[in-house]
């Protein structure tokens, strides 16, 4: 919903904060997944968080200057109107996630694959992720060039973004390990090599 004139300024602040703390999430669940074996102890939650809160408090830092002290309309949206630096920052920053995600995925198909963790869920929450970041770049590039529904397309993300996302993470990481049969830790540590491909013949 477009919010009220009078009342940008909090609104900013809202988007601002909500938006940095999706961010922080996102980081962090990557940071320690891909930390593997070495994810133990508080260690790796202290370093999960050093480097999570270095990222996005440069990313929020950023946003800040341009919502407030150059009056960027960042998180509000002004449909019918193109300001090329506002989508211009939103591309850049859908960029980056997109390269960061493909960057993992290229990875998991390739000679490198044994630095990553096998974890078919995660890597299953990196496609559905580098999917939503690819057709927002591209929303953004609609918008930029004044494409039809181009707001609307980007919009929808969004939404699915911002409502989708802890259920995505729920039905990724959680759901079967909350299912009855599988409860006893032998038969999810199974599950999740035998996915991994640990039991093929072929496996080297």
């Amino acid at each position: 919903m477009q919010c009220n004139p009078a009342k940008q300024s909090s609104w900013n602040m809202l988007s601002l904060f909500t938006n940095s703390g999706m961010l922080f999430l996102e980081i962090s669940l990557v940071a320690l997944i891909l930390q593997g074996n070495n994810a133990t102890g508080s260690g790796a939650l202290t370093r999960t968080f050093v480097i999570s809160g270095i990222i996005v408090a440069g990313d929020m830092l950023l946003k800040a200057i341009y919502v407030f002290g150059f009056g960027v309309p960042l998180f509000i949206n002004d449909h019918g109107k193109g300001n090329r630096v506002k989508w211009g920052l939103w591309l850049v920053h859908k960029l980056l996630l997109s390269a960061v995600y493909g960057f993992i995925l290229f990875m998991h198909h390739s000679k490198w694959r044994e630095r990553l963790p096998a974890r078919p869920a995660f890597y299953k929450y990196i496609c559905a992720m580098f999917l939503l970041s690819v057709v927002s770049s591209f929303a953004c590039v609609l918008v930029e060039n004044g494409a039809g529904l181009s707001f609307w397309l980007f919009d929808f993300v969004a939404v699915c973004y911002h409502s989708l996302y802890l259920p995505l993470l729920y039905v990724t990481f959680l759901a079967d390990f909350f299912q009855e049969e599988d409860m006893r830790p032998e038969n999810v540590y199974y599950a999740e090599m035998k996915d991994a491909g640990f039991f093929d013949a072929d496996w080297d």
